[in-house]
């Protein structure tokens, strides 16, 4: 069949009145035809036109309009930027502004990645009746646990970056308005988005402060308390009734949120080896092979159906297998007949099913808050964009502060699809601790590849210690060994223990106080 050619409607800049009189700026784009259309809307605080990055030809393609919006105070909309503040009422504003346009149908939907599909879900817990669909990627369920805080720990490294990005477009956009101050300090913030924490002074004085006051606040409340459940308040899950299609990542910083999201909303589920920032077909250090890539997956045109309201002929949760580089197409997430397998974590080192002895001697490692065990790949959204994914972990090996329990080299291929937890049983003579937990595929040749890792923050009368590694899927292949490395710290990617004092953490493995990660096998 000949393609047609495809008039475009363009309009840049289109003001919308917000319900407090705030006017902000949206890029339309739609079929420039006599006939109405269903809308997606992307709401964005980046300031620069995302929407280039988007699918937006393939959008119009499929017969729909697209609004993409800049949230308050971002690009040329109007207002302050506060984080998750005014998403959900914006885009309820924004939704009946577009419904009653004459080229409307009167249906629309919203789409996007992190904060924008934040956006979205916000949108959908207002409930408005013309929206009719969601597509989320790689999005947080909750502001504090998994976005900010991670196991009482301060997700520091992603969220300090984030956070001077955000300082940074404030300027920009006061720099615009005319504020001659502003040219002035853009230099200090574009030193500071490649720059690590500093670590002079509290953590709540952040040069990242001075342009992003929200970081102080973040710093202040390191318990769930009434400032984060208000914010929660904003995504309330049991008010979303548009269908969700979710998207995840197994490298993605918000996997647990993205798992969660999709618990509690039910909806088509993917997941990919993929980062925060790409759905390629490598991640890290490693390559998983040309069907990997989301595109070549075919995720961008399931997404697409979802949006445009045509059945979806998917199955409910397709999943990549690492390791053997295959997607998989499941019923349930997780798949229900995985079994959940402890590995014990003994005296000298040994990782193994069985089970402790009574008298197993405790592992005794130091740590040290002027030398923390450095980040290397995991789920991360730091400043350096290598430093995510997979990575061999040997560059760590001669660092005090790790200790490493390993099993023999596999007989049999062995699979682990589902939940990942740790529990551990220790001390420490500091005030508190930093429990920190890393699963990593040990090969043949060497290399040491981290699968997923998590922490725990304790205090020093604190001996069980539960840590969530969230969830992956990867077949450790025969010949290969699984490893559990535990440490007092995984910085920058979680901020130090407050009590920021060297201390002596005790390991114990005996039958009465057992520490193990519990693996879900796959049959």
């Amino acid at each position: 069949m000949p393609r047609r050619a495809l008039p475009v409607s363009v309009v840049h800049g289109q003001p919308i009145d917000m319900r407090d009189g705030t006017i902000l700026r949206a890029d339309l784009y739609r079929p420039d035809d006599d006939a109405t259309h269903r809308t997606v809307l992307m709401r964005s605080p980046y300031g620069e036109r995302t929407a280039r990055m988007m699918p937006t030809m393939p959008l119009l393609e499929a017969g729909l309009a697209v609004v993409f919006q800049h949230c308050r105070g971002r690009g040329d909309s109007d207002g302050t930027f506060a984080p998750w503040v005014h998403e959900g009422p914006d885009g309820v504003d924004t939704v009946e502004w577009i419904t009653a346009q004459s080229w409307s149908n009167g249906e629309v939907v919203a789409t996007g990645v992190s904060y924008i599909a934040g956006c979205a879900l916000q949108l959908a817990a207002q409930r408005p009746a013309a929206l009719k669909a969601v597509v989320a990627t790689m999005t947080p369920h909750d502001f504090y646990e998994g976005l900010t805080y991670v196991g009482g720990a301060l997700a520091l490294g992603s969220a300090h970056h984030w956070s001077t990005l955000q300082g940074l477009l404030s300027l920009m956009q006061t720099a615009a308005l005319g504020d001659t101050t502003a040219y002035e300090r853009l230099g200090a913030q574009f030193a500071l988005l490649g720059a690590p924490p500093s670590e002079q002074g509290p953590l709540r004085e952040d040069p990242v402060s001075r342009e992003f006051p929200f970081w102080t606040e973040w710093v202040d409340h390191p318990e769930r308390d009434a400032y984060w459940e208000e914010l929660a308040s904003s995504l309330r899950h049991d008010r979303i009734e548009a269908p969700v299609l979710h998207t995840a990542g197994w490298f993605d910083v918000f996997l647990a949120g993205t798992l969660e999201n999709h618990r509690r909303l039910g909806g088509p589920l993917v997941i990919g080896p993929w980062t925060h920032l790409s759905q390629d077909a490598a991640a890290g250090e490693l390559v998983f092979g040309t069907p990997a890539s989301g595109q070549i997956a075919g995720l961008e045109g399931r997404q697409i159906a979802h949006l445009a309201g045509l059945p979806d002929s998917g199955p409910p949760v397709r999943i990549f297998v690492m390791g053997a580089n295959v997607w998989r197409d499941e019923q349930t997430w997780p798949p229900a007949r995985a079994v959940a397998t402890r590995f014990h974590l003994h005296p000298g080192g040994l990782l193994s099913p069985d089970a402790p002895t009574a008298d197993a001697a405790p592992t005794r490692f130091p740590h040290d808050p002027a030398a923390p065990v450095p980040t290397h790949g995991g789920g991360l959204l730091l400043p350096d964009p290598l430093n995510i994914g997979p990575r061999d972990q040997r560059v760590n090996a001669g660092h005090p502060g790790i200790v490493r329990f390993t099993t023999p080299p596999l007989d049999a291929d062995l699979e682990v699809t589902g939940p990942v937890t740790a529990t551990l049983h220790g001390t420490t003579t500091a005030p508190g601790a930093d429990w920190t937990v890393k699963l990593v595929d040990v090969w043949p040749d060497g290399r040491e590849m981290n699968v997923v890792d998590s922490v725990r923050r304790s205090t020093s009368d604190t001996v069980l210690h539960e840590i969530d590694l969230v969830a992956t899927s990867q077949v450790f292949q025969a010949g290969h060994r699984l490893r559990v490395e535990i440490a007092g710290s995984n910085y920058p990617r979680f901020d130090l223990h407050p009590a920021l004092r060297e201390g002596e953490q005790t390991l114990f493995h005996d039958a009465a106080r057992p520490s193990f990660i519990t693996l879900p096998v796959m049959p």
